[in-house]
């Protein structure tokens, strides 16, 4: 889908998006919990739409009812031999192969988009060492089932979702485990989401220390009704709006949030007081956002971006494309950009989305300045549906 954006100055009050990180959480609790659960504020993006899926190809029973869904959980020792669709959505597939391994008998997960060639080596890692079928060919990765109690190396700065599907599944095993993180440890506050859900559910996980996280074993998930909060990932996008000339209100988000994007705030702050180096390891989702508004205004450098390369797309290098075209100045280096102060204008070109969602975001947010027709917009619905129809409501003058 093509959408034209014409320069609109935004004004007026919008909810924050429930949180797509914590509805993923809770809905995969939620399946594991024996009975039925209710789990309010949904919004059905793709990615929330493919975590379903998989929790009814795992056994569970879902129901929709407006924003909310009901899960009749189940327990993944039934989940062998199945296939789960996890469609473009990484965290889905991280968060439900060490469920798939709880099973007996071989499961296939498969997927589309760029989703197969996002690394998956920590599970094949952990497969070899456990005795468990994995292979990866064009149909998708193909995992079997043993995964029992003990002691687990993942690498701290690849990708929390290893370590929050691990989390999901080990308190089910029999006996204790413990997950020793080596290396630095990047995306931290994204496992503390995934213990406090487990919480909620009374299933616990402590850190031992600052490296090492204990589950005890045989523990089970328990029914809750539960409400998601608002989400500041994709808040972020709405509060941008202000720091190039609108007046938009982003209401229904929780300060006490331990969402790690939490951050936005007071990033978007130091870029506008002045030419800030920013440290996204614990917030790569901002980078495409943050590089955005540098360019509206005076600069930054943004540290720790390596990981920027294995998202939905290569962020940091189709961003630097994109912005380019309203006229910004960025360097793309292996673990930094650098986004310098130039007079921006608007694109004569097209601006391409690349499939993905935040790249679609952070454009429109350049474009309602500048103005520019965006390319590739239906990738919004990875995450945010609804993006555009609260755009427009707001005073964003756009046009497919």
């Amino acid at each position: 889908m093509t959408i034209t954006i014409k320069p609109s100055v935004l004004s007026g009050a919008t909810k924050a998006p429930p949180s797509k990180s914590m509805g993923h959480r809770l809905l995969i609790c939620a399946g594991l919990a024996s009975g039925e659960n209710r789990i309010d504020n949904i919004l059905f993006s793709e990615d929330i739409l493919a975590t379903l899926d998989c929790l009814e190809a795992m056994g569970a029973e879902i129901k929709r009812d407006g924003d909310s869904v009901s899960v009749v959980g189940t327990l993944p020792k039934n989940s062998g031999g199945k296939v789960f669709n996890c469609r473009e959505s990484g965290s889905t597939l991280r968060f439900f192969i060490p469920l798939a391994m709880l099973g007996e008998g071989e499961s296939l997960f498969a997927g589309y988009g760029r989703l197969m060639e996002r690394p998956m080596e920590v599970y094949e890692s952990i497969a070899k060492e456990k005795g468990m079928a994995y292979s990866k060919n064009a149909e998708g990765i193909t995992i079997g089932g043993g995964l029992s109690a003990g002691s687990f190396k993942v690498p701290g700065n690849f990708s929390s979702q290893f370590i929050s599907g691990l989390l999901f599944a080990l308190p089910l095993c029999d006996g204790n485990s413990e997950i020793e993180l080596t290396g630095s440890i990047e995306s931290r506050s994204y496992i503390d989401m995934t213990i406090y859900a487990m919480s909620l559910f009374g299933v616990s996980a402590n850190w031992k220390n600052e490296t090492t996280l204990f589950i005890k074993g045989n523990q089970q998930y328990k029914c809750c009704n539960l409400t998601v909060e608002g989400d500041y990932s994709n808040s972020a996008f709405l509060d941008a709006f202000n720091f190039i000339g609108s007046d938009v209100e982003v209401i229904g988000l929780d300060e006490n949030s331990l969402q790690g994007d939490k951050v936005y705030k007071e990033y978007f702050s130091l870029l506008r007081q002045g030419i800030p180096t920013l440290d996204i390891k614990n917030c790569p989702d901002l980078a495409p956002i943050l590089m955005t508004l540098a360019a509206a205004n005076n600069g930054c450098k943004l540290i720790n971006t390596a990981r920027l390369k294995i998202k939905e797309s290569d962020r940091g290098v189709v961003m630097a494309q994109e912005l380019s075209k309203f006229g910004a100045d960025i360097e793309v280096y292996d673990n930094e950009i650098v986004v310098n102060k130039a007079e921006l204008y608007r694109p004569i070109d097209d601006l391409y989305c690349h499939n993905d969602h935040r790249v679609v975001m952070s454009l429109a947010v350049t474009a309602s300045r500048y103005g520019g027709r965006l390319v590739g917009t239906e990738a919004v619905k990875k995450s945010f549906p609804d993006f555009f129809e609260r755009m427009k409501a707001l005073g964003l003058i756009c046009s497919e």
